[in-house]
């Protein structure tokens, strides 16, 4: 750490090292905004506590109210965690627990068996590669990072593209399809779900393509602007015409929009020699 810390950072210390007092805690690792640069007065901190057996909820209570006196200790909405706003800072902090056989699978999955997800393949290689550990008992983190740091497979870049590249728009229950009939029935909710789908698998495809691991779901277009060298034309324009589009009332135009961005999609796919040029 800095010799003269900011405060999220001394923050960020601070909660790893009453963690690193527990026995069964292996590592703590800072993620997210607060390592890659990108934060504002709006970015959480992002602490991911590793533990070879699950941390007792009676220490989760009594390290989260050091920090603040309203916590919510015991989340199971996504990954279990802890969150509460630090009462000095007024930071939120959100600390997710994992074992090490669990983080070790999902880079064993994409690494190892290039296996691809509907979305967000590789969103836990990127979130161990660009995560800064506070704490490491025996090193074990730094090692997993190391296991990490390698090439993008080619197999797993071609196995995001045939998972992710036909439900676009080639299947029978593709997305453009659920959408083209959610503006049939007038259903603006299903749009915006189906467009929000839809991205999750074109951003997939985007990084894929750049041998990128996904940097997860905040700051996309502006992490695929300036990351990828290869971008479909007119990327930026087009996401944000389909996400205008998406917000009006079940509008025609919408099917439209996405076809357009999906064919700019499809050239660069066509030009990189991924799927035959007569696809789309």
């Amino acid at each position: 750490m800095p010799s003269d810390p900011t405060p999220p950072a001394a923050l960020a210390a601070s909660v790893a090292a009453e963690f690193a007092g527990l026995a069964e805690v292996i590592a703590v690792a800072l993620a997210g905004s607060g390592v890659t640069g990108a934060a504002d007065e709006q970015s959480d901190i992002d602490l991911y506590v590793y533990a070879g057996t699950p941390v007792a909820m009676t220490d989760r209570v009594a390290i989260a109210t050091k920090f603040d006196t309203r916590v919510e200790v015991g989340n199971e909405f996504w990954e279990p965690g802890d969150e509460w706003i630090d009462t000095q800072t007024r930071r939120h902090v959100d600390v997710m627990y994992r074992t090490p056989d669990w983080i070790e699978e999902q880079l064993k999955r994409v690494l190892v068996r290039h296996e691809a997800s509907v979305g967000y393949s590789t969103c836990f290689w990127h979130n161990v590669l660009h995560s800064t550990p506070l704490f490491d008992r025996s090193g074990w983190y730094r090692g997993l990072q190391a296991t990490a740091a390698r090439p993008y497979p080619q197999p797993l870049r071609q196995a995001i593209i045939a998972r992710n590249h036909p439900i676009l728009r080639q299947t029978l229950s593709s997305y453009r399809a659920q959408i083209e009939r959610a503006v049939r029935r007038g259903d603006s909710v299903s749009i915006q779900h189906r467009v929000t789908a839809l991205l999750a698998s074109y951003f997939d495809i985007l990084f894929a393509v750049n041998e990128l691991p996904h940097p997860g779901e905040k700051r996309l277009l502006q992490l695929a602007a300036t990351r990828c060298a290869r971008i479909p034309a007119d990327m930026e324009t087009q996401i944000n015409t389909v996400l205008e589009t998406a917000a009006r009332p079940a509008s025609p135009a919408i099917v439209t929009r996405v076809n357009a961005l999906l064919n700019s999609l499809d050239d660069l796919l066509a030009n990189e020699e991924l799927i035959p040029v007569a696809q789309g």
